[in-house]
């Protein structure tokens, strides 16, 4: 635990995982059937981590695969937008592409359309993740999604070696998304093979559900987690709030209750507020707390890294809402 913690203290993230393009219709509200006029923005669960960690403070450095034409440079420029590191960034030609976001700002009836076909970002390799000098950095973060295809499943547990040679922990946002996997089954098999791995683990019900073998059995996975290899295991129930792991104990927090405009972006801006909290020294509520009211701020705006909050926004909102819900 405490080598989890001074990593997270240097506020110094290495990210691994994918950039992509957001897309939503304008204004909040309307379908996407219905659009006319659409607002582009910097998309994918890696990089929406790291845009939110840069906005609150810290440092983060992004390593994965994007598209060799116009639309992987605009995700390059976005990175450096938000003061995300791109230098482990690395154009792929051919017919790859990155990923695409087509979702709307609207909770009723919201629909989100993702396109994935011969992702850019999958073609990340081991040779990508050697380049990389880990003693730069605190800790290392990775979303699920990177397990998904090879050969950035092997990249991303070849980085795993060498980011604990290094002597950085590992910090796991599990993010399974069916439509990126073969079989249920093979994504069972390799999440649960790189939860084993990692220092702290943050995960929805239903996601800790999945490497149980059912949702039932998720909350039992998350502890088991916490006393068999991960220092932390964050489990998130939505509007129920969360439930820490740590060292024996369970900390159980709320939500900060709005009027949401849309469900996207909450994890990865809960991450980030988490990382940084603990970063500047706030306690493990605390940070988990400050977490919870980024993901509130978030999923009030449009966009997924637009919308997260810098420490200015973060700490007006704390200042002015009532508080969390009772755990």
């Amino acid at each position: 635990m405490k080598r989890l913690m001074d990593g997270i203290k240097a506020n110094n993230f290495v990210i691994i995982g994918r950039a992509g393009m957001d897309f939503f219709p304008d204004p909040p509200g309307t379908k996407t059937e219905d659009g006319v006029t659409f607002t582009a923005a910097l998309g994918g669960s890696s990089a929406n981590i790291g845009a939110g960690i840069c906005k609150l403070g810290g440092k983060a450095a992004l390593v994965t695969r994007v598209s060799d034409d116009s639309i992987g440079r605009y995700c390059v420029n976005q990175l450096k937008h938000y003061g995300v590191d791109p230098r482990h960034v690395t154009p792929v030609g051919g017919e790859y592409r990155n990923s695409l976001a087509v979702y709307e700002s609207r909770i009723d009836d919201h629909q989100t359309v993702i396109y994935r076909n011969g992702a850019a970002d999958f073609q990340m390799n081991e040779a990508d993740v050697a380049a990389v000098d880990y003693r730069r950095y605190g800790a290392l973060i990775t979303a699920g999604t990177v397990f998904a295809a090879e050969p950035s499943r092997a990249a991303t547990f070849k980085a795993f070696d060498l980011a604990k040679d290094a002597g950085l922990p590992i910090i796991f946002d599990v993010d399974y998304r069916p439509y990126s996997w073969p079989s249920p089954k093979v994504a069972e098999e390799v999440l649960s093979r790189a939860a084993a791995q990692c220092d702290m683990i943050v995960g929805n019900d239903e996601e800790f559900g999945f490497m149980a073998g059912h949702i039932d059995k998720g909350l039992n996975k998350a502890r088991a987690l916490s006393a068999d290899n991960a220092g932390l295991v964050v489990y998130k129930m939505g509007q129920g709030g969360a439930i820490t792991f740590t060292e024996g104990r369970e900390i159980r927090t709320g939500i900060y209750p709005v009027d949401a405009l849309k469900p996207t972006g909450a994890g990865d801006s809960f991450m980030a507020g988490l990382m940084t909290s603990l970063a500047a020294g706030h306690d493990l509520k605390t940070s988990i707390l400050r977490g919870s009211a980024c993901a509130a701020i978030t999923v009030s705006k449009p966009g997924c890294a637009p919308a997260m909050p810098d420490n200015a926004i973060l700490e007006q909102f704390l200042a002015d809402h009532p508080g969390p819900t009772d755990a």
